[in-house]
């Protein structure tokens, strides 16, 4: 899943920054402290409601069969057939995470780092065109995905989901 994708590559470069850097790059040494077990919630807005839901997710990385590869598994405890498990790819050449371009890789004051990606794709149950914003945010303990919506010819962002974990120590 491309949610996954991003959530990780954010991660990699807030562990390899310690500024704001336009457009940083991902190296596979910035994937290992990601490898482990991630237990949270996904709060996501409803297509049709237009209300938020907050559901238990959990996730599970593992290294992949190449150095620039890991294994992402979703989990949902309480929605089992909505697991899912993929693949996650990162391009430092392309400065890109799954295809996303890394817009920004910032050192917080609390010694977290926010990865921002941006990507042109559609969103919403009539699949309209949108630029997708994730801004992943992560420490050694704490790690978040959130993706804002900007459907093509609006001004205004829309939070469409967010992820939120623990590492399992």
């Amino acid at each position: 899943m491309t949610k996954i994708r991003f959530q990780l590559l954010i991660c990699f470069l807030i562990f390899s920054t310690s500024q704001v850097i336009a457009q940083g790059k991902i190296t596979k040494k910035e994937l290992k402290p990601f490898i482990g077990n991630w237990k949270g919630s996904l709060t996501y807005i409803d297509y049709s409601s237009g209300k938020p839901y907050t559901m238990p997710a959990n996730l599970e990385i593992k290294k992949g069969l190449n150095a620039n590869e890991l294994l992402i598994s979703n989990i949902y405890p309480n929605e089992p057939k909505a697991n899912s498990v993929d693949t996650l790819i990162i391009s430092p050449k392309e400065n890109s995470f799954d295809g996303a371009a890394v817009k920004s890789i910032t050192r917080l004051s609390d010694g977290s780092t926010q990865i921002i990606t941006e990507s042109n794709d559609t969103d919403g149950n009539d699949k309209k065109p949108a630029l997708i914003r994730h801004t992943y945010t992560i420490s050694k303990t704490n790690y978040s995905n959130r993706k804002e919506v900007q459907f093509f010819g609006e001004t205004k962002w829309m939070k469409r989901h967010e992820y939120s974990y623990l590492k399992n120590m």
